[in-house]
């Protein structure tokens, strides 16, 4: 996590503080499941919308990027009518989870007659609904399909009769999570409060899940629990040890089998520190901090692997392993602390003789684009220096532990992608050069230091396609339900609240989802439990929490039924229209497709008096949907035709 504030011991205390005054004023409610109340919906992401999708089309194609620009109120129009008028959408890359085309066209009255298809690459098509003998007069129509590695999206009109031209105002490709998708905390915390019980209901006769904080993490979905390992914990402003060795080896061994227990996937986050390690510090251990640099660097590899072993040895072998944490700026700086610039931590730099006596793992960033060749050296150096560490780090994940996957966790400053991806190209080509590779390439998000949800997804995007050998993970998002009067943070669009710390995660969730060719392998809230919390404490029951509602993001983002959730039908001035009994729907656990009944609302009085567009809801087993209704004049003012 990047931190140029706080620390984090003295952060989580101001949180627990905050807390708990505001639980001395706040009167015990009736039982309920969580605490609060949010309205959290599946993922649907319309891919084609993104800005790495783009269009083509057989005539007219420079007006085909209206078609997917999300208003419908502008249309791609073919150069000519007729039959074989094709509009294609290129999604960036392959996608396993679409289950949803959605198309709106820019005429009314019109029985449209065309054929949907897809395609991994843009040569060899699946038809997914074919409407070339439609006599329905609709502006659009929902299709629900299943075809993993879907890359390509295309409609053809097949013409008929009336030979009209028609255009289309939109065509989205609609995305849902997938099964894959691992969706995660980073629950190191769960070490500090021994003493706690946590419940998901601690206020009724049967309190559910609990009483341990993994219990309810757990029955709430989040399905892997990442640890930080500080060597040898230490006070980050004395560096001398702390009393409690909180993350320290021999305690997260307990936590991982705590993790394992109960079935969910376990990272292991190396700090190579004996405190936080962040973009803005990032201490050699204390125990390494005079050796020589080709002694540290054997130190790494040999307190790696060790450590490795006796996860293994206990049954608790790691799923990923993150060698460093935030290493933007590098990590176990050395004597080119100085260059750097670094003051933190205060231990560091108070002790500099100690910690700053050998050359480290920092990056000279400052001499990056330099034309100096003594500069340039000199950044050149420290890469190498720097890599050389990171190797024996990953070698040491391979050698211990062969089938845990490697991490390598940075973070994408605010408008600074290009300082990023300038690391992404020194280090990855520097470590294989050395006979090492990282599997996953992961970034933190906090929206008030790395920006929108917008930047967000065109950072996964660049790294993706720029180095497409390689996962692409979030290991770090939080978002608070409290505070700042609950406006929101800088960069994002959600308030501080319940509803608005449920969408915030929520929408880094999709984002990891959306990255191209199935990528991204995961997101993880960082201390739900601490940091940014999405637990409380329960009034009146001491060493007692709950969680919020928020914390139901992890199992409501997932669609289980998909829903043909919108129907476009004509009716005349004056007539009913005719709605049908039953949509259709497609159950994710098998990719069936099914009729589920619907109950209209009544139409509102006179609605179809007048032509126009008139809107009604429905009701399902599978949640909400609506008709569409275009209200078209009588005979003679208007003739119904087929495109």
């Amino acid at each position: 996590m990047s931190r140029t504030r706080l620390p984090r011991a003295i952060a989580v205390t101001t949180t627990l503080v905050t807390m708990a005054s505001a639980n001395l004023l706040m009167v015990p409610e009736s039982a309920h499941a969580t605490f609060g109340t949010a309205d959290i919906k599946p993922i649907e992401s319309n891919i084609a919308a993104k800005p790495w999708a783009s269009a083509t089309a057989a005539t007219g194609s420079s007006n085909a990027r209206l078609a997917i620009d999300g208003d419908p109120a502008t249309s791609w129009q073919p150069g000519s009518a007729g039959a074989r008028q094709w509009l294609t959408v290129d999604l960036g890359g392959t996608y396993d989870n679409l289950r949803k085309v959605k198309v709106f066209f820019s005429d009314r009255g019109v029985a449209h007659r065309y054929v949907v298809e897809a395609s991994s690459d843009g040569r060899r098509w699946k038809t997914i609904a074919d409407r070339s003998h439609n006599r329905s007069v609709s502006r659009g129509e929902v299709h629900l399909f299943t075809r993993p590695g879907t890359r390509f999206a295309r409609l053809t009109f097949t013409g008929g009769p009336g030979k009209a031209r028609a255009g289309v105002s939109e065509l989205q490709v609609l995305n849902y999570l997938r099964d894959d998708l691992t969706l995660g905390a980073d629950l190191s915390w769960m070490d500090d409060v021994q003493d706690r019980q946590y419940w998901v209901d601690p206020l009724a006769a049967d309190r559910g899940a609990g009483p341990h904080l993994l219990d309810v993490a757990k029955d709430r979905g989040i399905e892997y629990s990442r640890l930080r390992i500080f060597n040898e914990p230490r006070s980050e402003s004395t560096g001398q040890p702390t009393p409690i060795p909180r993350q320290g080896p021999e305690r997260s061994l307990v936590s991982a089998q705590r993790i394992k227990q109960r079935g969910m996937g376990l990272g292991i986050d190396f700090h190579y520190a004996d405190s936080w390690a962040d973009p803005s510090k990032q201490p050699k251990p204390r125990a390494w901090a005079e050796l020589e640099f080709a002694d540290l660097s054997k130190a790494v590899y040999g307190f790696t692997a060790d450590y490795l072993k006796r996860l293994i040895r206990q049954g608790t072998t790691p799923e990923k392993v993150a060698v460093g944490n935030e290493i933007i700026n590098g990590f176990m700086y050395g004597s080119e602390a100085a260059d750097i610039g670094t003051t933190n931590p205060p231990y560091f730099v108070d002790q500099a003789d100690i910690y700053q006596s050998q050359p480290g793992g920092g990056l000279l960033w400052k001499y990056w684009r330099s034309t100096d060749p003594v500069e340039r050296q000199l950044y050149d150096q420290s890469w190498d220096r720097f890599t050389t560490l990171a190797a024996a780090g990953i070698k040491a994940v391979r050698d211990a532990s062969p089938t845990s996957k490697v991490e390598i966790h940075v973070i994408v400053d605010k408008d600074k992608l290009d300082k990023t991806m300038e690391f992404w190209h020194q280090f990855l080509t520097r470590v294989k050069a050395k006979g090492q590779k990282p599997d996953v390439l992961a970034i933190s998000y906090y929206p008030e230091w790395h920006g929108t949800p917008e930047a967000l997804e065109r950072n996964l995007n660049t790294m993706a396609t720029t180095h497409p050998g390689y996962e692409i993970d979030i290991a770090e998002t939080a978002y608070p339900a409290s505070g700042g009067d609950g406006s929101p943070l800088p960069n994002s669009p959600y308030p501080r609240t319940i509803q608005g710390q449920a969408d915030a995660i929520r929408r880094v969730f999709q984002a990891a989802n959306d990255v191209v060719d199935n990528r991204g392998s995961g997101a993880l809230v960082w201390e739900p439990a601490g940091y940014q919390p999405m637990f409380r404490a329960v009034p009146g029951l001491a060493n007692t929490w709950e969680p919020h509602a928020s914390i139901n993001v992890f199992n409501a983002s997932r669609a289980k039924h998909i829903l043909q959730d919108t129907v476009y039908t004509s009716t005349m001035v004056g007539a009913s229209p005719k709605l049908p009994s039953a949509l259709r729907m497609l159950t994710t656990v098998n990719n069936k497709i099914t009729n589920v009944p619907v109950r209209w609302q009544p139409l509102p009085p006179g609605s179809t008096d007048r032509p126009g567009e008139v809107t009604v809801t429905g009701t399902t087993a599978a949640g909400p949907v609506t008709a569409v209704i275009d209200v078209m004049p009588g005979h003679g003012e208007h003739d119904v035709t087929t495109s």
